[in-house]
C-alpha cells in the first residue's frame, strides 16, 4: 500500500484571472508561493519519503517549495501528471470557455478527454506506487504527487465513481487530497483544505 497526497500546485496569474492554462507554462505567482508553503506545513504532520511532480513550472516550482520545507530530496518529475491539453480552450477565461463549449466534460479541438486524463494518471501513479513499494517492502511509504486542477479532479471522479467534486466544488490552490494506492487500487482517504 502506497498513501498518496496530491497538491494542487500553487496560484499563477492566469489563476487568479480564471484563465484557462492547460499545458500552458505558466509560473507562479507570490501568492502561489505561499500557497505552496501553506501545504507544506499541512503535510509536515505526516512522515513523507518522496516528492513528484507534473514537468509544468507551476506544479515544479510548487513542488520544489515542499520537498526544501521538508527536508526532502528534490522532486522527480512524472509526465502522467501533467495539467490536461485544452487545445484551443487554453488561454479563455472561464466563462468564455463554458459559454463556448458548455461544460468541463467539452472536447475542443486539441483537447484530451477528462478519461484520456484519468487513465494517463491513473498510469502515472500505478507506476510511483510500484517504484514506492520496492523501495518501502514491507512498510507502507507515503509519497506526495504535486499536480493540477484538472488531473485531481479526474482521480477524484474515478475514486469516488463519480460522486466528487461536485458540482461548483473549488480545488483550490495549494488544497491536499489524500488516496491510498495498491495495484488496481485508488481510494479516497481525506480531503484537506487549506
Amino acid at each position: 500500500m502506497t498513501l498518496i497526497t496530491l497538491v494542487r500546485h500553487g496560484q499563477t496569474d492566469w489563476n487568479r484571472a480564471r484563465r484557462i492554462q492547460g499545458t500552458t507554462d505558466i509560473p507562479l505567482n507570490e501568492t502561489g508561493r505561499a500557497d505552496a508553503l501553506a501545504a507544506a506545513v499541512l503535510l509536515a504532520d505526516t512522515p513523507h519519503h518522496a516528492v513528484y511532480a507534473s514537468p509544468l513550472i507551476r506544479a515544479q516550482e510548487t513542488a520544489r517549495i515542499i520537498a526544501e520545507r521538508l527536508e526532502l530530496a528534490p522532486p522527480a518529475t512524472t509526465d502522467g501528471m501533467r495539467e490536461r491539453e485544452f487545445g484551443e480552450g487554453e488561454g479563455m477565461l472561464v466563462p468564455e470557455y463554458l459559454k463556448r463549449f458548455g461544460d468541463w466534460h467539452a472536447v475542443p479541438d486539441g483537447a484530451e478527454s477528462l478519461e484520456t486524463v484519468r487513465d494517463r494518471a491513473l498510469g502515472a501513479l500505478d507506476r510511483i506506487a510500484r517504484e514506492s513499494r520496492r523501495r518501502s517492502a514491507p512498510t507502507a511509504e507515503s509519497v506526495i504527487v504535486v499536480t493540477h486542477g484538472g488531473v485531481i479532479r479526474a482521480l477524484l471522479g474515478h475514486a469516488s465513481s463519480g460522486t466528487l467534486p461536485r458540482e461548483g466544488d473549488v480545488l483550490r490552490n495549494g488544497s491536499l487530497h489524500r488516496f491510498e494506492a495498491g495495484p488496481g487500487l485508488l481510494r479516497l482517504l481525506e480531503p484537506i483544505t487549506l
